[in-house]
């Protein structure tokens, strides 16, 4: 009996400091993340307005840029925003920080979606208790959130089967990486990215498509990439659906010296992506303007909370880069970034 109570003891205290660390290091992590717009409001003197929530996807390039447009958002319309980002694809660590933005009664809350059915609850809890929500680059239409912004995950689809057009001509043999997929979770977003590609060939009767999932880590895109091109050596072409993939495949081609005989569509425009289409690796890219995304969000907000009302759907658009053009995008760029930082 001492024995029993002993070891209960012992699993108390453990489940208490396991309890005891995540609390420090999440509220360590929520510190860091207000940081940036604490020290903002100290130089402009302001207090801030409002007060949102981002809960974003596993950190990579387009999520940066996602929190540079909210940023900067921020700053011109005189709000706090905090960024919940866990480090890698974790459908109830995401679900967690939801739910903690809603007991923590925040003005509003901006939310990648990973799994519609199990967020829809979440979200509508939120929007009854008043706070509103904006769901960015993954949908919940069957929700009450009040708005998407984001790019059509079709049209991605789409222009990511029009560059294997371009590439291949009527006949390839295609593997589609989807990234952060985890089984069992209902992917709107990915399935409507499928059926664009789909939609692109379907008058190509020499084009084949294979599904493959990317999840949980920086290498796991490297080790699929490697197994798509052991197990299915008539694989020509290669989709990814996010930054981390596509460089992570492009490594693999450069690894293996099977640049120029793999074909890779990528996703993003982060600078190895940019640099990899300059060299060859990569043939072209998908760009959704993420840091679009995370401005018009922020800007979806504040129309909410002062007119009570904002656009149901906010489209940022799709971009294609690929050697014919990236001179010219590459500049448009600097000249945007330029532009932002106030430079003459």
């Amino acid at each position: 009996m001492k024995r029993a109570f002993a070891i209960g003891v012992v699993v108390v205290i453990l489940i208490f400091g396991f309890l005891v660390t995540y609390s420090v290091g999440y509220f360590q992590s929520q510190s860091l993340s207000l940081l940036e717009g604490r020290n903002m409001f100290r130089k402009n003197g302001h207090r801030p307005e409002y007060h949102f929530a981002v809960i974003g996807q596993a950190d990579d390039t387009f999520w940066q840029s996602v929190k540079e447009g909210c940023l900067s958002a921020a700053e011109e319309f005189n709000v706090a925003v905090e960024f919940n980002v866990p480090s890698f694809t974790n459908l109830e660590e995401q679900m967690m920080y939801l739910d903690i933005a809603i007991l923590s009664k925040v003005d509003g809350i901006v939310t990648h979606v990973l799994d519609e059915e199990k967020f829809t609850p979440l979200i509508n809890k939120a929007v009854d208790s008043g706070i509103p929500v904006i769901t960015v680059e993954a949908e919940a239409k069957n929700s009450k959130r009040n708005a998407y912004v984001g790019t059509n995950t079709f049209n991605l689809g789409r222009e990511s089967g029009k560059l294997v057009l371009e590439a291949m001509g009527e006949e390839a043999n295609i593997a589609i990486i989807l990234s952060d997929y985890i089984d069992g979770t209902v992917n709107v977003p990915q399935s409507l990215r499928i059926a664009g590609t789909r939609e692109a060939l379907k008058d190509k009767p020499g084009m084949t498509i294979r599904t493959f999932a990317s999840s949980a880590g920086f290498f796991s895109a490297e080790e699929v990439t490697r197994r798509i091109l052991i197990d299915y050596p008539e694989v020509d072409t290669i989709i990814c659906t996010s930054a981390r993939d596509t460089i992570s495949a492009a490594q693999v081609l450069v690894d293996l010296n099977k640049v120029g005989r793999i074909t890779i569509i990528g996703y993003d425009d982060a600078p190895e992506i940019l640099r990899y289409i300059e060299k060859g690796v990569i043939y072209g890219t998908v760009v959704a303007n993420p840091y679009e995304i995370g401005y018009e969000s922020i800007r979806s907000l504040i129309e909410i909370k002062k007119n009570r009302m904002t656009s149901d759907y906010v489209d940022t658009g799709a971009r294609v880069v690929t050697i014919n053009n990236i001179g010219d995008y590459m500049l448009t760029q600097t000249e945007n970034t330029d532009e932002d930082q106030g430079e003459p």
